[in-house]
């Protein structure tokens, strides 16, 4: 996909953060909407269909939270990446972030060509992602069925809601069945090199998937990083 086809959606109450942001990324090419509130943001996205929402974490109505959620429960949404961009650095903002669903979180302020960076360091992973060639299009682990076209996660017959990135960290584990996946492969594997995200991060996404799928199939090795326990055929 060329840069100037890529669409990205601005989500921010201040008409100045809009207009910066609209600035510096139609410079490089780059197709930008703007909404002002998180039912505009999803109603926007559901048809323009965007590869990046950059959130803002704080607004009126629904705040970027709840507006992260309800867009990964949207399916023709579920590969689109989102990061916030909020002036609240702190550790629990940015964990519930990444809890949501988000890709990434750029704390407020940021100077345009930093904050160009790391949107093309999003981008090209969305990028690598879409020509992913994978022929293992289907898991099986037990009575858990993971299916990577449809990004489904079905347990005992029942549907599992996954965000994209914990869906994203149990492929790779359960690609992989025996192996342990240390923690600066995963970084690398699921938000790439070049982002930047909290330590706790992985924590977080793996105590969220054993909550939804059980704890009998993620195993912490200490002081390296984690592994899938069983897959059948």
């Amino acid at each position: 996909m060329e840069k100037a086809k890529q669409k990205i959606l601005i989500v921010d109450d201040e008409p100045d953060i809009i207009e910066f942001l609209k600035y510096n990324l139609k410079k490089e090419g780059y197709k930008v909407f703007s909404a002002s509130n998180g039912i505009e943001a999803i109603e926007i996205a559901s048809k323009k269909l965007p590869q990046l929402i950059i959130l803002d974490l704080m607004m009126p109505g629904i705040d970027g939270l709840e507006t992260c959620e309800r867009i990964r429960n949207i399916p023709k949404l579920s590969n689109v990446l989102i990061t916030f961009l909020s002036a609240r650095g702190e550790d629990y903002s940015q964990i519930a972030g990444f809890e949501k669903g988000a890709d990434d979180y750029i704390t407020k302020p940021i100077k345009p060509k930093l904050l160009v960076s790391r949107i093309k360091a999003l981008l090209k992973r969305y990028n690598n992602k879409a020509t992913d060639s994978s022929s293992l299009k289907t898991i099986k682990i037990e009575d858990l069925i993971i299916d990577r076209e449809k990004y489904s996660v079905i347990k005992s017959g029942t549907l599992v809601q996954l965000p994209k990135k914990e869906f994203e960290l149990l492929v790779l584990l359960a690609s992989a069945s025996g192996k342990v996946f240390d923690r600066d492969e995963i970084f690398s594997k699921i938000w790439g090199d070049d982002i930047i995200v909290g330590e706790r991060t992985i924590d977080v996404h793996i105590r969220k998937l054993r909550e939804k799928i059980g704890d009998e199939y993620i195993s912490t090795v200490k002081g390296v990083g984690y592994k899938f326990m069983k897959i059948s055929k």
